[in-house]
């Protein structure tokens, strides 16, 4: 079982971080592949927390090789801060490994983020302003910058110049804002170079290799199933795909070599940002989700929004991944209601619909169909296996397996390590 895609099967922020951290033990390899450092995660070892941005969450396992493939965009100054801060800590950080195929975030790419949000003011995304939409719009405009260009100073001049003749025009015509000079931003990225030279690496020859010789390879996505640019609910979207076909074109590796795919799934449901959330919370229940479950963006430190579990989406995920595990996550935050609701359909213009509509405007109007499953009060984040749960939770649990069309290989009852039950292994 060499090769596995773990990736959020909602809007992100489900705990992946927690997931990939707790196979980081057992696999050889953990890829970043898509995103930049606009997603986050959490990781508690021991009692220490660690907020990651950029790095893959395997880079906190002593054994383990992590990789940012060529699909994520990387902002130079984030990794080398990201990286201090974990060498400061005690934290070998010198396997890691970076693409010289991943596109470079650039100060242009940030600016124009920003000042582009602002400009659309009550239609604006929600992005979290640190230029991951600009860098991919450049890559696939064919003018962006990649890792490996640090290193010709020629082809930056040449490509920098080329991408500020157009964006200097929109700063200053439309956004009246002083244009970048090329030069400025050519000796920045240069100052990069040296510092990061020694983790290029051919990223997917290495990742190939690996998993010819029946080495473990975790491939860990950024954000979540619904927020894919391709398949998540556009246009509040991000700008790559973290579904696990963004595993193959975003680290190199065909689909035939992905033997498993896990798709990790919160006990409720939270997202950041604009956009449709038929389940979402507005009163004191949905308060007491966001305070339990401390639901703050690990990157962008806003407010999560909080809704009961949505089985349609879940179900959802399950297809377009072709998931064969789900990991559940934060199911002691729920503990303490006396009931607890779980959308398993939608009413639109007064139908129900069992499947998450592909048309826009249908979830825009999309209502909750709900169905009540009674709660628990007792403590469960000393559970070591299922039977530990109290019965109400384990009915809960397996209600969701068989709504969300996987089964539920884990749980987690707890942030630490060592807070989650494993019912199935997830590597063999």
């Amino acid at each position: 079982m060499p090769a596995l895609v773990l990736l959020g099967a909602q809007w992100g922020d489900e705990g992946k971080g927690k997931a990939t951290d707790l196979l980081g033990g057992s696999v050889d390899y953990v890829v970043r592949y898509q995103g930049g450092n606009n997603a986050g995660h959490t990781v508690v070892v021991g009692d220490q927390k660690y907020a990651l941005h950029l790095l893959p969450s395997g880079i906190l396992s002593p054994g383990c090789t992590p990789v940012i493939g060529n699909g994520v965009v990387v902002d130079p100054a984030v990794l080398l801060s990201e990286l201090s801060g974990l060498q400061a800590r005690g934290v070998d950080t010198s396997k890691l490994l970076i693409s010289g195929n991943a596109h470079l975030i650039t100060s242009y790419h940030t600016t124009l983020d920003k000042v582009t949000e602002r400009f659309l003011g009550k239609r604006k995304i929600g992005t979290t302003g640190r230029g991951i939409g600009p860098t991919y719009a450049d890559k696939i405009n064919r003018v962006g910058i990649r890792v490996q260009d640090l290193f010709d100073e020629s082809i930056l001049t040449q490509k920098v110049e080329a991408a500020l003749d157009f964006k200097n025009q929109i700063l200053a015509k439309l956004y009246n804002r002083r244009a970048i000079q090329p030069a400025q931003v050519v000796e920045e990225l240069l100052g990069y170079a040296e510092q990061i030279r020694g983790y290029v690496a051919d990223t997917t020859l290495i990742l190939n290799d690996a998993i010819d010789e029946g080495k473990v390879v975790l491939f860990e996505g950024g954000q979540g199933t619904l927020l894919d640019v391709d398949h998540g609910t556009y246009p509040f979207v991000t700008s790559s795909n973290p579904t696990a076909g963004g595993a193959c074109t975003g680290a190199g590796v065909g689909p035939t070599k992905i033997s498993r795919v896990i798709g990790i799934l919160k006990a409720y449901t939270t997202r950041v940002g604009a956009g449709p959330f038929p389940t979402e919370l507005f009163d004191e229940d949905g308060e007491k989700l966001r305070t339990i479950g401390g639901e703050r963006g690990v990157t962008t430190g806003r407010d999560r929004r909080c809704g009961w579990f949505d089985a349609v989406i879940a179900r959802y995920a399950t297809r377009v991944n072709g998931l064969t595990d789900f990991f559940l996550t934060k199911l002691d935050v729920l503990t303490g209601w006396e009931q607890i609701p779980v959308c398993v359909a939608y009413e639109i213009d007064g139908k129900r619909v069992e499947e998450l509509p592909y048309s826009q405007t249908d979830f825009h109007h999309a209502k909750p169909i709900y169905e009540m499953l009674p709660g628990w009060t007792e403590d469960i984040s000393k559970a070591k296996s299922f039977s530990d749960l109290p019965k109400n939770a384990q009915a809960y649990v397996k209600a969701l397996e068989e709504m969300s069309g996987a089964p539920i290989s884990a749980i987690g009852v707890g942030p630490g390590r060592d807070e989650t039950i494993e019912i199935r292994s997830l590597i063999s």
